[in-house]
């Protein structure tokens, strides 16, 4: 394969353009929510709160994020989980083992029923916070990193972010590569988070079967030399609560297997992305 030279930073590794990101997502919601609908697909009326999905989202800080944390460990690989708050307040030494084995925590914040565009300045603000604290409280260490829930943020999210100390926010689809942004807090790192490889699209929203997670990904990946082999970014993305189940998990190491088999992908994180000089 023929690898353009291309304007990657230093630190991207030569002969390897396409850069693959795991991320696990790690989400809890507040008391006296759940998750709009469940497994069962059935949405409740308004005002009701459904504990059964409730009750399939808790298997991620339970069960699945353990599942996942052991499978990357054994693999070698490096991943960032992204946490709700009011994950690591009800299950901290769930956040103080992910950090201890390696894994960049990052602010997925507090909850996911708490959606920035719903907010005001000063309301998104005091989640940042709250969020921000509990994370360096549990993990050790300030997140660096950041991504709303839903992946929507605000007019203001990059501001504040930047104002509270963040690096870099993946709430960012218009890029095959992270870029900085400035705003009036601040220069904060854009990072692009591609949607094709995601359990909950794929699997929740709409109704594939888990191999096609993995079939997907090695669509994209075999085929990256016929498109020049341009330099670019691709996540591999598990919610703890979806794919953190064993069926998913399965079809977890099947992809993980895919870009090991590649010798143009390069295995990395958000956090390891961040690392790198992007001017």
């Amino acid at each position: 394969m023929t690898v353009p030279v291309g304007n990657a930073p230093a630190g991207w590794p030569p002969g390897r353009p396409l850069a693959v990101s795991i991320s696990v997502m790690l989400e809890g919601w507040a008391d006296g929510s759940a998750p709009g609908v469940g497994p069962m697909g059935n949405v409740l009326r308004p005002g009701v709160v459904d504990l059964q999905a409730r009750s399939w989202a808790e298997y991620g800080a339970k069960v699945g994020a353990w599942r996942i944390l052991d499978l990357l460990d054994q693999a070698g690989l490096p991943g960032v989980f992204y946490v709700s708050g009011v994950v690591a307040e009800r299950f901290p030494d769930l956040v103080r083992a992910i950090a201890a084995r390696g894994h960049p925590v990052a602010a997925h914040g507090w909850s996911q029923g708490t959606l920035p565009p719903y907010l005001t300045p000063e309301q998104e603000q005091a989640d940042i916070a709250a969020c921000r604290s509990v994370l360096a409280a549990t993990a050790g260490a300030a997140p660096a990193g950041w991504l709303s829930p839903r992946c929507t943020p605000s007019t203001e999210t990059s501001r504040l972010l930047a104002a509270a100390g963040f690096r870099w926010h993946a709430d960012t689809f218009d890029s095959d590569l992270p870029y900085p942004v400035a705003t009036e807090a601040g220069p904060i790192l854009a990072m692009p988070f591609t949607m094709e490889v995601n359990d909950m699209p794929l699997y929740v929203r709409y109704g594939n079967e888990p191999e096609a997670f993995s079939r997907t990904l090695e669509r994209i990946v075999a085929g990256w030399p016929r498109l020049g082999a341009p330099f670019g970014c691709l996540d591999i993305t598990v919610h703890a609560h979806v794919f953190g189940r064993p069926y998913g998990a399965i079809a977890l190491l099947d992809a993980l297997e895919v870009v090991r088999r590649a010798e143009w992908c390069w295995v990395t994180s958000h956090a390891g992305l961040a690392g790198l000089d992007w001017g």
